[in-house]
């Protein structure tokens, strides 16, 4: 995690080479046997971390990053009013058209998308959420120091933030990018830069310097060949942190 350059706080703290990757998986978000198949089978395992730390029925919940909407609608049902934020207008309008589909199946989900920058938001809304989600983005931004800190700001007193990110080992390079982007195809080539990947003791520091207080980390594995993924062992490969705002 670089370290924050005053003068960069002008500059959008986003890669439109990032953007633009996902934008081209839009379409395909929702089918469980498409490119985010390891994104279907690692939703569960997330909700249930952030379910186990938080109260969900009844409180606002924001989905940093939240592309075509598969953890906001989650939250949603599990009794969270959620804001899923993103950048790509194409990730929105997939998730808005999922999310109308499922409300005329006479699914009930209360829902909100918007395409927003995580730092904007923080200037209009702060202090608004008991909780924050912000799963396998962090390691996609310049620099991730900056979206701590806005979530920090958008937190109510008390309020939990939920990271999920890739640990920056030689495990982590060989399972993440050279299996499962060039052997096994799980994701499509180019999904992971591994200089952005992040060491627990970084993000650590990173949200202390935001004024949040780090909770616990735990691994997060997925079975590629059972298409299943479980929290728990050692966060070598891909893992979750929660942090804590001070009352």
């Amino acid at each position: 995690m670089n370290p924050v350059i005053p003068a960069d706080r002008a500059r959008p703290n986003a890669d439109p080479a990032e953007i633009a990757k996902f934008s081209a998986l839009a379409h395909r978000w929702w089918d469980p046997q498409g490119p985010q198949a390891p994104l279907h089978a690692l939703n569960p395992a997330r909700l249930a971390y952030v379910a186990a730390r938080q109260p969900l029925r009844g409180a606002r919940v924001l989905d940093l990053g939240c592309g075509g909407g598969l953890l906001s609608e989650a939250l949603a049902r599990a009794g969270a009013s959620v804001l899923g934020i993103d950048l790509s207008p194409e990730l929105i309008d997939i998730a808005r058209l999922h999310l109308l589909e499922r409300r005329q199946a006479g699914e009930s989900l209360a829902v909100e998308y918007r395409v927003a920058d995580v730092e904007a938001l923080a200037e209009a809304m702060p202090g608004s959420f008991d909780a924050i989600t912000c799963m396998e983005m962090l390691e996609h931004v310049p620099d991730p120091r900056r979206v701590l800190a806005a979530s920090a700001r958008l937190l109510k007193p008390g309020g939990r933030l939920f990271l999920s990110t890739l640990n920056r080992t030689p495990a982590a390079f060989a399972l993440a990018i050279v299996g499962a982007e060039y052997l096994a195809g799980l994701l499509p080539r180019g999904t992971h830069d591994y200089r952005q990947f992040i060491r627990p003791a970084e993000l650590a520091a990173g949200l202390r310097e935001a004024g949040l207080e780090p909770e616990e980390v735990s691994g997060l594995r997925y079975d590629p060949l059972r298409r299943s993924a479980r929290v728990g062992g050692a966060p070598s490969v891909n893992y979750l942190c929660v942090a804590r705002k001070p009352e």
